[in-house]
């Protein structure tokens, strides 16, 4: 069976146990645009993209690359555009001479499930990504993939270099095997701590005072008073409120955590579902005597009501319901959630505002971990005749895209792209690959921006250029801001300056966790030591077993069901 057959015959397989999974026609719509602007334009290495073979040079032949996309349910494409044919793959053309064709999307684990299966058979399209690097190193354990050294080498702009090298060498490192790199890693600053979002709109109507002393941090005790507050007054008029409301899985490995209890446990000195090096010996976070704390005080809550009582069945869906129709106040995410998440709210509620702080521990510290320097992996099939094209797509929308100060002039369709908001999941390559202090420099943009303390000529890249005008946008007339200048002044103006307050302050209590690779018992055991985790935590939380026989139970469990082998085979890693 041909290889694109059986990517198709995947697919249906998969619809027909009623997997909820998108498979794109076999070709996009043609634009019928000769490549443009192939002579003149200037990457940042110097190179011009008429050059022979440079980093963004166009192929004379157009040239097709089948792609497996990972997509967003609302990515806010313009009407009639698709993942396939949109202002980034048309841009593609026009720039480069080459035509992106999707060999299947499919959305979340849905799109896992299809790179599994297409890596069972061995069976890829010439470009996808895959989410981890356990994933990655089946692909090149199995000699699925190309080996990308040689054409990073030579094609990639000194830009996309200085990028990947801000990371220490970390990121390279991820996808670097037997001397070869073998795939374009993703970059993952480090998003800053969980921060509490809180309906400030709401506070001011109740007249509550919050942060007195404006050092952007709240105790655990001052954010149990504010969702008592919310639950005695209702603000928001709804019925069946809420104080809280945390995910069922409660704790999550990335720090950041949405709709987690993660900034709870930082706060008790607990870090969940993350590897730590005490003294010189690895321990597993979600086994420590800080958790056991932080489980206690989650446990009090639910108890007395404050936790949303059907916490053990809420989706995450239902979590944001509770918050766009008013039923919840609080809740817990990334800097950035008010670009996707807290949106929800403001549509349904024009006077929706809300202030976010960092949870401090005892001492006025703000702990938070390092991410691992990589997430999301493009690979290029072995055998695929253009593994160079790979890396001049990168050029065009990690070097080109961010720094370009014509744009507008130039791709007025990609720049209308990036003013209006589209997700940056519709791009050839789902992953982000920035600078690793890029957050903090473009805030610094954005904040001198809106000033007028710089002019936008010399604001670094487009998206902070367009983020200003959405803050300006927003505090010319807050209460008629359309939604996007709502959120970009959210994320940015409160999100990203929370951060960056706490910064310069040195609030922060940084930790770097150790990042193994997976162990021989992880790969047998990982799977039921996770649920054993999850299950014993829910039931703490809603008070089905005591924590404190629950916790102890679950730590010797945990143990003898293969952590203890585990910790060695990690400590082996580390020696």
């Amino acid at each position: 069976m041909k290889r694109r057959a059986l990517l198709k015959h995947i697919g249906a397989a998969m619809l027909a146990v009623s997997m909820t999974v998108s498979m794109a026609a076999c070709g996009g719509k043609d634009t019928g645009k000769e490549p443009e602007k192939t002579g003149n334009e200037t990457s940042q290495n110097g190179s011009t993209a008429g050059e022979e073979d440079g980093p963004l040079s166009p192929y004379k032949e157009e040239i097709t690359i089948t792609m497996g996309r990972q997509t967003l349910q609302n990515p806010k494409l313009p009407d009639g555009d698709t993942y396939e044919d949109n202002a980034y793959t048309r841009w593609v053309k026009s720039v480069l001479n080459i035509k992106i064709v999707d060999e299947f999307e499919a959305n979340g684990d849905d799109y896992n499930r299809l790179v599994s299966l297409a890596l069972s058979a061995a069976e890829l399209p010439d470009m996808m990504k895959v989410s981890t690097l356990d994933e990655l190193r089946e692909l090149y354990k199995n000699d699925l993939i190309e080996d990308l050294t040689e054409v990073y080498n030579t094609y990639a702009s000194d830009y996309l270099k200085k990028v990947y090298d801000s990371y220490d060498g970390r990121a390279l490192k991820n996808v670097t095997f037997d001397g070869k790199i073998m795939a374009l890693p993703g970059t993952n600053g480090d998003p800053g701590p969980s921060e509490v979002w809180i309906r400030s709109d709401w506070a001011e109507k109740l007249g509550l005072k919050i942060d007195e002393d404006g050092d952007k941090c709240i105790t655990i005790s001052e954010l149990e008073a504010i969702a008592k507050e919310f639950m005695a007054k209702n603000p928001g008029n709804a019925d069946n409120v809420v104080g809280m409301a945390f995910a069922p899985w409660l704790t999550s490995s990335d720090p950041d955590g949405t709709y987690s209890i993660n900034s709870i446990a930082y706060a008790y000195g607990a870090y969940p579902k993350t590897w730590l090096n005490v003294d010189g010996k690895v321990v597993y976070g979600s086994t420590t005597q800080e958790t056991k704390e932080a489980m206690k005080k989650v446990a009090e809550w639910f108890k007395s009501g404050l936790v949303d009582p059907q916490l053990g069945v809420r989706t995450w869906d239902d979590i944001t319901a509770l918050l766009a129709n008013g039923q919840t106040g609080i809740t817990f995410g990334t800097w950035h959630i008010p670009d996707w998440l807290l949106s929800n709210v403001r549509a349904i509620d024009s006077k929706a505002t809300f202030e976010c702080y960092a949870i401090e521990d005892s001492n006025g510290k703000v702990n938070v971990k390092h991410n691992d320097a990589t997430g999301g992996y493009i690979v290029v099939r072995k055998g695929y005749e253009h593994p160079e094209a790979a890396i001049k797509i990168a050029n065009l929308f990690y070097d080109v895209m961010m720094n370009s100060k014509t744009l507008e002039t130039d791709y007025p369709e990609v720049a209308k792209y990036l003013k209006d908001g589209v997700d940056g999941s519709v791009r050839p390559f789902n992953i982000e690959v920035n600078p690793y202090t890029s957050m903090l420099d473009d805030y610094s943009d954005i904040e001198r921006g809106v000033k007028g303390e710089i002019a936008i000529e010399d604001v670094r890249t487009t998206e902070s250029k367009n983020v200003i005008q959405n803050v300006k946008n927003y505090m010319a007339d807050p209460a008629k801001a359309d939604v996007t200048d709502w959120s970009k002044f959210h994320s940015r103006m409160k999100g990203i300056e929370l951060i960056q307050t706490l910064t310069e302050k040195g609030t922060f209590n940084w930790l770097t966790p150790v990042f193994p690779q997976t162990t021989p018992t992880m790969e047998t055991n990982w799977g039921n030591l996770g649920k054993l985790e999850e299950e014993i935590f829910i039931k703490m939380a809603i008070g089905a077993v005591d924590v404190e026989e629950g916790f102890n139970k679950f730590v010797k469990d945990w143990y003898s069901m293969g952590g203890e082998q585990i910790i060695a085979e990690i400590e082996e890693q580390l020696k």
